[in-house]
């Protein structure tokens, strides 16, 4: 069942109307409004089914010059009827990538879970900022259990939490937060005040957010030092004492330390404790970027050695939107102390702040952020967690390892088709596709650039058959390989089989 654009027809009066003869701007045009909206779910229904849909193909793929001449883009200066609109609906979702897709395995963000689908379509409806109780109690009150349930999941009794707009401006909050915890004055007297050169330090595999961090706040790029990592992928540990006593005996003032937990490549978790204790021995923030591995966090199966020492940490960044399946966007940054985000961010705005409130105004939100507005990224997540309970979602991560332990099996099975790279410890599965001319060649450091130079060549048909979505990207160690993720709920293992089949199939004469 493919979206045919030409499909959903709205009677021929409705049709006709444009948005202006719908509610609020004419307000008796109730069922005018109800056939249009209804009209766009059945587009949107449609789209849901071909996505679970095993026969349907993941992307319909052309180049950006090709689609432009398949698509109207233009914005007119005059309204269009609702008809055009239903069409441009089902036109934009025909030629959208279907990343709920069980043969999507592209990206970390996959699959397309139902429940929090529908509390996005009720965020929506209800079109609310963030920033006070008065305009958002129901959501405020939601996001104040859920942030909590999660802190106590980190294994924090108290603290605070906040939803952001990205796994990135979390990390740039937990930033903040811990320039600030050292040196308060910074927020309004800025660098001159300070007693040296702050420098930070994240592994070589962390994500690019956190050198950015450095950049956006000043600190600057060259004061982001870079500590390197093992063949596994994780932080040397050795290598990051030895730089902060590096740069100790050059005056500067180390104050932050990046853990990462589940790298966006191998998804590599960084050892906790061992980290825990360097920052303790030199008094440096603690910050630990889990928001790929956060979900395992809820699996007792596999929290541990992952997450051992996670309690220890002064801030987690932690993705509801990865692994554990809430729709995009949803990100969540937690600290182990009370207070710190509002003395940290709080400008006091007297037309939306006002301390004479008639309720209590520790639930206004907005002063906690560097953003003024929010979206409510609360609803879907609250709905989901209803949904799955907390047993739910430990059994999702259970089966998630589950199936990369059943693609390890298929691939060690087909030896000679594929080359595993390492053991995972996350759903980033890491291999090379191995086609016939080169079975059998002893494996090496050339056999690996030809087998680099394999991969964007599959990877380009199957683009363009567009029955299936995996990445490819090199690393400091490797030329281009294949990282196939697994984060959907919709996958098992004919889907995995389905995979391996089709890379297969795509590159045997390369």
């Amino acid at each position: 069942m493919s979206l045919n654009p030409n499909g959903y027809k709205l009677s021929e009066r409705t049709g006709k109307l444009t948005a202006y003869d719908l509610m609020p701007t004419t307000v008796c045009a109730g069922p005018e409004t109800r056939e249009f909206l209804l009209k766009v779910i059945d587009v949107l229904l449609d789209f849901v089914k071909a996505t679970n849909d095993r026969n349907e193909k993941v992307l319909d793929f052309h180049h950006p010059e090709d689609m432009k001449r398949l698509l109207d883009l233009d914005v007119p200066d005059r309204a269009l009827p609702l008809q055009q609109l239903i069409e441009d609906c089902a036109t934009t979702l025909k030629y959208q990538v279907k990343t709920g897709h069980p043969h999507f395995f592209n990206q970390l963000s996959n699959g397309l879970d139902l429940i929090s689908m529908a509390g996005e379509w009720l965020t929506a409806t209800a079109n609310t900022n963030m920033f006070t109780y008065e305009i958002a109690p129901v959501f405020i009150l939601m996001e104040n259990v859920v942030l909590t349930k999660m802190r106590e999941i980190i294994g924090w009794s108290g603290g605070d939490s906040i939803l952001a707009p990205g796994g990135s401006i979390s990390n740039l909050y937990a930033f903040l937060a811990a320039r600030h915890k050292m040196f308060p004055n910074y927020k309004e007297h800025g660098s001159v005040g300070l007693p040296g050169t702050l420098v930070m330090f994240t592994s070589d595999q962390c994500h690019y957010s956190i050198k950015s961090c450095a950049a956006v706040c000043g600190l600057g790029t060259d004061h982001c030092i870079v500590v390197p990592s093992d063949e596994h992928g994780k932080m040397i540990t050795s290598e990051l004492e030895r730089l902060i006593l590096e740069r100790k005996a050059k005056g500067d003032i180390p104050f932050f330390v990046n853990a990462t937990a589940g790298t966006t490549v191998l998804g590599a978790f960084d050892d906790i404790n061992t980290i825990a204790d360097i920052c303790q021995r030199y008094n440096c923030w603690m910050h630990i970027d889990a928001a790929w591995g956060g979900g395992l966090l809820m699996s007792r199966k596999h929290r541990h050695p992952r997450f051992s020492g996670v309690e220890r940490a002064d801030s987690v960044t932690w993705n509801p939107h990865k692994l554990m399946g809430a729709l995009l966007q949803c990100s969540t940054i937690h600290f182990k102390e009370d207070g710190l985000l509002i003395s940290c961010n709080q400008m006091s705005a007297e037309y939306l702040f006002m301390t004479d409130k008639q309720y209590d105004i520790s639930y206004d939100t907005g002063d906690k952020v560097i953003q003024c507005g929010r979206h409510n990224d609360i609803f879907k997540l609250w709905l989901q967690w209803r949904a799955k309970g907390t047993e739910g979602f430990e059994q999702q991560q259970d089966r998630l390892m589950e199936l990369v332990q059943y693609q390890l099996k298929r691939i060690r099975e087909q030896s000679d088709r594929f080359h595993l790279i390492l053991e995972p410890e996350c759903v980033n599965v890491s291999f090379w596709y191995v086609p016939k001319r080169l079975r059998g060649v002893p494996h090496d450091a050339k056999k690996e650039v030809e087998l680099g130079k394999i991969c964007p060549i599959i990877k380009g048909r199957m683009m363009q058959k567009g029955t299936l979505m995996v990445g490819y990207q090199p690393d400091d160690r490797r030329p281009n390989f294949f990282r196939s993720i697994i984060s959907s709920a919709a996958v098992n293992e004919a889907d995995v089989d389905f995979m391996l089949e089709e890379i297969h199939r795509l590159g045997d004469d390369l």
